[in-house]
């Protein structure tokens, strides 16, 4: 409980700290909204999202969970500087959802946790277009220990944790670009570095997160994309989505001490991510949320538990297809 209050606090300070920290200039991103200008200034905005879902039963013939409650926070940011033909934006993307059931002795199960950070610096290719040379560093990770609710010794057997595993993504290549709300990045040499304790690696033959058995680290060189759009719909919603694709030239099949391929592998397993977020604004302060994502990756499923464990969870035949799909009412804040 600690931890989540820890949590939902840290997404509230980040967003007084970005209302706090920069000017209003509600005028120059009116403007970006339709074109780049020749400017200098700082442009912000984004929406923090908390919200709550509570059941209760008593005597209730068609059965169900006796209570529950269900906790979710979400913070969506950018922060930009321009300065003549030059650009530096940032996207910071925040998530974290626990619920608590009677059924588990309202012990905390995690439904959401995602850090996600994209630093940009784009200089401009001519005064009249909308390309920009651009170098980018992207960092992904968590915030808590995660865990396979399915095996009955979960506690004892975390699948993740903050910074296992990391992602650091450094890429220079070209970006077009139209005001706040519309992003195309496509790099031909970007590097990743992918970062996990070895207690995760150390559990397979195969290691985890792509790294291999008992080490920490693993390198890779390859393609990168980064798409995100942003649009308003009619007065009171609001349509995210944003979309990465990595493929690393140097993946390649992975053998045991014996040669034997325990796990194939080439650059044509492009990582995917994919995430979709829909805010519908009900009143000044509250509103409904509806997000997706679907992140499909050659280097999972990984789990603590053996394959011939009986309690597997429902879609494991989606192979590495992993979904993350959220719906939630509450409170909502933004910025600009």
């Amino acid at each position: 409980m600690r931890k989540t209050v820890l949590s939902i606090a840290a997404l509230l300070c980040l967003a007084q700290f970005a209302k706090g920290q920069v000017g209003n200039v509600s005028a120059v991103e009116k403007s970006l909204e339709t074109t780049n200008k020749d400017t200098i200034a700082w442009t912000h905005g984004g929406v923090f999202d908390l919200g709550a879902n509570e059941g209760f039963l008593h005597n209730w013939a068609a059965g169900g969970e006796l209570a529950s409650l269900s906790v979710n926070g979400l913070f969506s940011g950018f922060l930009n500087r321009l300065h003549n033909y030059d650009i530096w934006s940032n996207n910071l993307d925040l998530a974290y959802g626990l619920t608590y059931a009677y059924s588990t002795s309202f012990i905390p199960h995690k439904t959401d946790d995602r850090i996600d950070f994209t630093s940009k610096y784009g200089i401009r290719v001519t005064d009249s277009t909308n390309f920009y040379f651009t170098s980018l560093f992207d960092f992904k990770s968590q915030f808590t220990k995660g865990f396979n609710y399915t095996d009955s010794a979960w506690q004892k057997r975390p699948t993740s944790k903050f910074l296992s595993p990391a992602y650091f993504t450094l890429a220079a290549g070209m970006e077009y670009r139209k005001g706040s709300n519309i992003s195309f990045f496509l790099s031909p040499i970007a590097a990743r570095m992918v970062l996990a304790d070895k207690y995760y690696t150390s559990v397979t033959d195969q290691g985890a997160f792509g790294i291999a058995y008992g080490k920490t680290s693993v390198f890779q060189l390859g393609a990168y994309f980064s798409g995100r759009y942003s649009v308003n719909i009619g007065k009171k919603a609001v349509f995210k989505t944003h979309l990465d694709l990595y493929s690393n030239y140097l993946a390649k099949n992975t053998k045991n001490d014996s040669g034997v391929v325990i796990k194939r592998d080439n650059p044509g397993n492009i990582n995917v991510l994919f995430d979709n977020l829909l805010s519908y604004k009900l009143s000044s302060h509250f509103n409904m949320t509806l997000g997706l994502t679907l992140v499909y990756d050659n280097n999972f499923p990984y789990t603590m538990v053996p394959a011939s464990a009986p309690n597997q969870p429902p879609g494991n035949n989606l192979g590495w297809t992993q979904i993350n799909q959220t719906f939630s009412f509450g409170i909502e804040y933004k910025f600009h």
